[in-house]
């Protein structure tokens, strides 16, 4: 049988690479393998039966007791029940697209919850469960996916930044920010006490498996290393780059690319929110105090499709999922709260009930969301009036008055 190994570097007479060909069946297999297993250097606090591991992370948890554990378990609840909202949603015609979450809670609330309120965060356009960690209404959201705002929330107040849509731009675009934070000198400071300040700060930016390959990703990669930018590389490894698995990318896990750039990587069990939170809050300390960058993967996986308009039942089996199923980022936690006597069945109620009054409140937002007009397309593009962008405005406004109904849909 075929090793994770043998799926990208096959031994002399065992055929091609599946990196260069089809794969074998047995290579499939093994790929399988390499995928539900996240290797013996995975961090995990939190197994899948809900039992808490000892690790070297856990002076980070220091704070971390029942009822902050709770917290978590809520945030997750209510993130993956808003976006199950929307991907309905999206079925129903309110939505143009939706991009779903499912089964990569804990990467999401764990790291978003590590961040200070000075930090500054870049999603790609997976990531609601950040922007709800970070204050930013989940409503502001659907805007995005309805097709009539672009970010509507303020990201200096709540240091979360506009979704990106161009695969890995965002790590370009965090890195510079991270530069400036250190020309700045807003790293690396002590208090008259001679303590790390409190006013520090880092940047985190959060992209796919799938933008590793990309250019974007390996040049903010080089920059940050060069000038020690205070970011933290967050890559949510779910397995599958749209239809591609990790497999056909990379020889090597991708948190051990760092190597290559000279900074610390480390892989943490994506489906661990304690696992998460705790590693974040490392590596943020560490891009605090002057550190340089860090890699982390957060080894989850995508429960559902890429989008709304993808169908991954054409690319990967229904054991895989099932496989996953076990691995459940809000069972555990559930499990081990349920197990400890941290929470009794009324809480677990009352956050269900909770969750399903966030969606209602979602889906009658959304029901009634007004279409903005149509001159407002041209309102928000600079900051002052400009000649060119003002006689584009008149063009268009005209065009649209020549239909019988003067544009309006």
């Amino acid at each position: 049988m075929s090793s994770p190994e043998q799926w990208t570097r096959p031994e002399p007479g065992a055929g091609p690479a599946a990196t260069a060909a089809q794969p074998s069946p047995e290579q499939v297999i093994a790929g399988l393998r390499a995928t539900a297993e996240g290797g013996a250097e995975l961090t995990q606090l939190l197994t899948p039966e809900g039992e808490r591991q000892p690790s070297r992370f856990d002076p980070y948890l220091a704070d971390i007791d029942d009822a902050a554990l709770r917290g978590l378990y809520r945030d997750m609840v209510l993130v993956r029940r808003a976006d199950r909202e929307c991907n309905a949603m999206q079925r129903q015609g309110q939505l143009g697209i939706w991009v779903p979450l499912l089964g990569q809670e804990a990467a999401q609330v764990g790291s978003g919850r590590a961040l200070k309120p000075q930090d500054m965060a870049f999603p790609s356009y997976r990531e609601h469960g950040v922007a709800y960690t970070r204050g930013v209404d989940f409503r502001e959201l659907l805007g995005i996916f309805r097709c009539t705002d672009h970010s509507a929330w303020d990201f200096r107040e709540h240091g979360f930044h506009p979704y990106t849509i161009v695969i890995g731009n965002q790590v370009l675009n965090a890195t510079g920010y991270a530069m400036g934070q250190k020309f700045e000198g807003k790293v690396g400071n002590t208090d008259p006490d001679g303590k790390p300040s409190g006013t520090d700060e880092a940047t985190i930016v959060y992209f796919g498996d799938g933008a590793t390959s990309q250019g974007d990703v390996h040049e903010g990669f080089v920059w940050a290393a060069v000038y020690d930018a205070p970011v933290v590389f967050f890559c949510q490894n779910n397995q599958w780059a749209i239809s591609e698995p990790t497999e056909r990318q990379s020889r090597l896990p991708l948190y051990q690319r760092a190597r290559g750039y000279g900074f610390p990587g480390i892989r943490v069990d994506g489906n661990d929110v304690l696992a998460c939170l705790a590693v974040t809050r490392w590596a943020l300390d560490e891009c605090r105090h002057g550190n340089g960058p860090v890699l982390i993967e957060a080894f989850t996986y995508r429960m559902d499709a890429h989008t709304t308009t993808d169908d991954p039942t054409r690319y990967r089996l229904s054991d895989e999922i099932e496989v996953w199923k076990h691995k459940d980022p809000i069972e555990r936690v559930r499990v081990h709260l349920a197990r400890t006597g941290g929470a009794d069945q009324e809480f677990f109620d009352q956050v269900q009930a909770d969750a399903d009054a966030f969606a209602a409140e979602l889906r009658d937002y959304c029901f009634n969301m007004p279409d903005p007009p149509p001159e407002r397309i041209f309102s928000e593009v600079y900051a002052e009036p400009s000649a060119a962008l003002d006689a584009q405005r008149e063009e268009y406004l005209a065009y649209l008055s020549g239909f019988a109904d003067g544009g309006e849909q």
